[in-house]
């Protein structure tokens, strides 16, 4: 299984960036996705989650700001991140919950790095 991530970079407060998450390989149907980030010093924190029936759950501090969304039929989700803050600064990562070969699995990417300037 690989997870592509991209959609990151360096943007002002108050901008915007969208992140996508490809999934491919050994799948046979994923039942979530979403999207997890870790700021320096801090723990890996949930942002946005989303189900293969498109219910959503969002971290608070990123409610009204942030959407998730997915592409079922190309094992996509992606990270609509609106009036970015400083304190969203982090390494985001994508995260799969996917029916394979062995069962139930859970998959994470390599990180992008979303860099929020004051």
């Amino acid at each position: 299984v690989q997870l592509q991530a991209s959609g990151g970079g360096v943007v002002q407060a108050g901008g915007s960036l969208r992140l996508s998450c490809a999934a491919s390989g050994s799948i046979f149907s994923i039942s979530a996705m979403g999207w997890y980030r870790q700021a320096p010093g801090k723990q890996r924190e949930l942002v946005a989650h989303i189900t293969s029936d498109g219910r959503t759950n969002y971290a608070d501090s990123v409610k009204g700001r942030f959407t998730i969304s997915r592409d079922n039929a190309k094992n996509t989700a992606n990270l609509q991140m609106n009036s970015l803050r400083p304190e969203d600064t982090a390494v985001y990562y994508c995260n799969v919950v996917y029916f394979g070969q062995t069962g139930l699995n859970n998959y994470w990417g390599q990180g992008t790095l979303v860099t929020v300037s004051s």
